[in-house]
């Protein structure tokens, strides 16, 4: 399996009173993307993990496509999530491609999860802009590479979007360092991934579907069907587009925070 890249927060005290939680990033996103609201989370008295996926950022991969499936990478979830709770529940959270690849682990069983957030994802494959782009950067990064993939779409995109230069070297060291072969199968699994909604139903875990308001992903309406469908609670985050961690963490950590209690609350009565 190997070692993962993680950032982690704690509460003030250094002593978690709740159950820890696992933050899983989408397919170019990473770690980092929940630095916002992992310190928020933990003052709420539990330890707050965020990792790089296998083949993301400062975790290694092969170049076998077959350690990046939905179902390889939702092994290493299970794993994960057993190593951090060392034999109590985890809070579980699936950002974007990161939803389909938890989804995974609370399918399987193998794992008892506190509860299950999916975060600006969705029941099937993504659509709309991002699904163009997503098979753009299916045709391009096997032909082309990432400096290519860079160059010619991210960098433009985010000049044009005014992002800082200190993270756009970010987001380029970032992207140089995944897995050309994880990036490409990663982005194979979200433009084709089956919808699961009724085997996850099955299974018993409190669920939360949380996305902002403006999602570019997979569409707000279609989120909010995908909640329904599950009969899982519902929150849009107001101003946010498809990362509400970074664009609104306030609102998030609190609505994280409020649903893990209750999850808790419910489990231990």
């Amino acid at each position: 399996m190997g070692s993962f890249a993680a950032l982690e927060a704690l509460p003030v005290s250094g002593v978690p009173e709740r159950w820890p939680a696992l933050l899983v990033p989408g397919l170019t996103g990473s770690k980092e993307d929940f630095i916002a609201v992992l310190q928020t989370l933990a003052q709420a008295g539990r330890r707050v993990i965020a990792v790089d996926m296998r083949g993301q950022f400062e975790t290694g991969g092969p170049d076998d496509p077959g350690a990046y499936t939905c179902a390889a990478l939702g092994n290493d979830v299970d794993v994960l999530a057993h190593t951090i709770g060392g034999g109590e529940p985890v809070h579980l959270v699936g950002h974007s491609f990161g939803g389909l690849v938890t989804r995974e682990a609370v399918i399987d069983g193998r794992t008892k999860f506190a509860s299950y957030t999916l975060m600006s994802s969705g029941p099937g494959p993504i659509v709309g802009p991002r699904e163009r782009a997503g098979r753009i950067m299916l045709a391009e990064i096997p032909e082309r590479g990432l400096e290519y993939l860079w160059h010619n779409r991210m960098e433009p995109e985010a000049l044009a979007a005014g992002v800082p230069d200190e993270i756009m070297t970010f987001l380029r060291k970032r992207l140089f360092s995944n897995s050309p072969v994880g990036m490409a199968t990663m982005t194979g699994e979200v433009l084709s991934a089956p919808d699961r909604c009724e085997e996850l139903i099955q299974v018993e875990v409190d669920l939360l579907v949380l996305y902002g308001e403006h999602d570019d992903g997979w569409p707000p309406e279609m989120q909010s069907d995908m909640a329904r469908r599950l009969n899982a609670e519902c929150v849009v985050v107001p101003g946010a587009v498809h990362s509400p961690a970074v664009e609104a963490p306030e609102t998030t950590a609190a609505a994280l925070t409020r649903f893990w209690n209750a999850a808790e609350a419910r489990l231990l009565s």
